[in-house]
C-alpha cells in the first residue's frame, strides 16, 4: 500500500574542468531536467521502473532509507532529458532527483516541506524529518556514495553533482570533498553537439590521464581563479587529446562566435556557450553527424515539485 510519493526536479550540467586526472574539478548547470517521482509503500523492496540500468535509482533510494528506522518499500519512476552516457551528467542528475524525491517522501509522511523565506525575493525550500532539517550536503552525498556504489563515478563527481543539484558553476576539490567556489552563471544561450556514439564514465582508466595531471592543474587554476571560459576550452582540448575525439566540433563553434566551447565529461558531446544568438553555431555543427540541442544555463536548485 502507498504510504506517500514526492516528485523532484533536477537538471543536468556540463564540464568546466574534468576531475578525472587530478580529482579537482568545476562544472555549470544546464537547463535539461530530470524529474523523479519515488512513491513509499508499506511493503517490498525497491524497485525503479522503465528504466535501462535501475541501479543507480534503487541505490539512491536504499542509502536514504538507510538513514533512517523506516522499514518501507518504494517505486520510482524517473522522466529525463539529459541523453545518457554522453558527458552531460545524466548520472548526477538521476541520483540528486531520486534521492530528494525519497527525502521529500519522508517529509511529507515523517515531517514536512516548508519554504523558508530569506528576503522579499528570495526563498528556499526546507525538508523536515522528524523535527530536524535536511542539508543539502547530506542529499548530495547520498548520490554520490550510491554513484560509488553502482560504479558511474570515478571521482567521486563533486563537481558533476554539485552543479546539477545547486545549479550555476561550482569548482570543487573532489579527494577532499569540498566545493571551493560556486556562483551563479549569466544567462548564457547553451549549444550541445551529441555524437551517436556513447562513452560511460565507469569505463575510463583514470590512470591513463595522470600524465596530463600538471596541465589540468594550471586549468583548474584558472577556473578557480574565476576565468572560467579560458579553463573550459583549454581543458577540453586536454581531454578530447587523451581520448582521442576530434576538436572540430570546437574550432567550427568558436569560429562561429561562440564564447566557449569544449568536450563535456569523458564526451562525446561538446558544449558552447554563447551571449547572443547562437543560431551561427547551430548551423555550423549541423552537417556534423549526430544531434544539436538547444538549451540554456540553469542557475535554479534541485527541488521538490509535487
Amino acid at each position: 500500500m502507498k504510504i506517500s510519493s514526492a516528485t523532484a526536479l533536477a537538471h543536468g550540467a556540463a564540464t568546466i574542468v574534468n576531475a578525472i586526472a587530478t580529482r579537482k574539478g568545476a562544472a555549470f548547470g544546464i537547463s535539461l531536467e530530470v524529474r523523479a517521482e519515488v512513491e513509499l509503500r508499506d511493503s517490498g523492496g525497491v524497485t525503479a521502473v522503465n528504466m535501462e540500468d535501475p541501479r543507480l535509482a534503487e541505490e539512491c533510494v536504499s542509502q536514504v532509507l538507510g538513514l533512517f528506522d523506516y522499514d518501507y518499500g518504494a517505486r520510482v519512476r524517473v522522466q529525463s532529458e539529459i541523453p545518457v552516457a554522453k558527458g552531460l551528467k545524466s548520472s548526477s542528475a538521476v541520483a540528486n532527483a531520486v534521492s530528494l524525491a525519497t527525502f521529500g517522501a519522508l517529509a511529507k509522511r515523517h515531517g514536512a516541506i516548508k519554504m523558508l523565506r530569506i528576503d522579499k525575493e528570495m526563498s528556499r525550500q526546507q525538508l523536515i524529518i522528524e523535527g530536524e532539517e535536511v542539508k543539502d550536503e547530506t542529499v548530495l552525498g547520498v548520490g554520490i556514495d550510491a554513484s560509488k556504489a553502482v560504479g558511474v563515478t570515478i571521482t567521486g563527481a563533486l563537481d558533476d553533482a554539485a552543479a546539477s543539484y545547486f545549479g550555476g558553476f561550482v569548482v570543487t576539490d573532489n579527494k577532499k570533498n569540498r566545493i571551493l567556489r560556486r556562483g551563479e552563471m549569466e544567462d548564457l544561450a547553451v549549444v550541445l553537439y551529441v555524437p551517436e556514439e556513447k562513452r560511460y564514465t565507469g569505463e575510463v582508466d583514470a590512470s591513463e590521464l595522470s600524465v596530463f595531471s600538471r596541465e589540468v592543474d594550471a586549468v583548474w587554476d584558472l577556473a578557480l581563479s574565476g576565468d572560467l571560459y579560458t579553463a573550459m576550452v583549454l581543458n577540453g582540448l586536454i581531454y578530447s587529446t587523451a581520448f582521442g575525439y576530434a576538436t572540430a566540433p570546437v574550432r567550427l563553434a568558436l569560429r562561429s562566435g561562440a564564447l566557449s566551447a569544449a568536450l563535456s565529461g569523458t564526451g562525446p558531446a561538446v558544449v558552447a556557450l554563447s551571449r547572443g544568438n547562437p543560431d551561427k553555431i547551430i548551423r555550423a555543427w549541423a552537417d556534423l553527424s549526430g544531434d544539436v540541442i538547444e538549451t540554456k544555463i540553469n542557475n535554479a536548485k534541485a527541488r521538490i515539485i509535487s
